[in-house]
C-alpha cells in the first residue's frame, strides 16, 4: 500500500469509536525502512478559533486493522495528543 492511498482513510479509534480525521503526516524509520507513526491533526481548543492546534501520534503498533476506507487504531486520546 502506498502512503498516498493511506492519507485518503478515515482514522476511527476503535476504543470509543470517536472519529479522529485523516493522515496529515508520518514518520518514518530511515534505518530500517518502516513507518513508525501517522499523525493525524486534531481540533482546536475553542470552535476552532482559541487555543493552539494538536496532534495524535499515533504509533504503529496501536493499528489495528487497515480497511478499504478507514483505519481502525486503539489510543487513549488523553495519552496521544501531542
Amino acid at each position: 500500500m502506498r502512503i498516498a492511498d493511506m492519507r485518503n482513510k478515515e482514522i476511527i479509534n476503535a476504543l470509543d469509536g470517536s472519529r479522529l480525521g485523516y493522515i496529515c503526516d508520518i514518520e518514518i524509520n530511515w534505518d530500517n525502512g518502516t513507518i513508525d507513526s501517522i499523525i493525524v491533526p486534531g481540533t482546536n481548543k475553542v470552535m476552532g478559533i482559541f487555543g493552539k492546534n494538536s496532534e495524535y501520534v499515533i504509533p504503529w503498533e496501536r493499528i489495528r486493522k487497515v480497511g478499504e476506507d478507514i483505519i481502525l487504531v486503539e489510543i487513549a486520546e488523553d495519552k496521544e495528543i501531542n
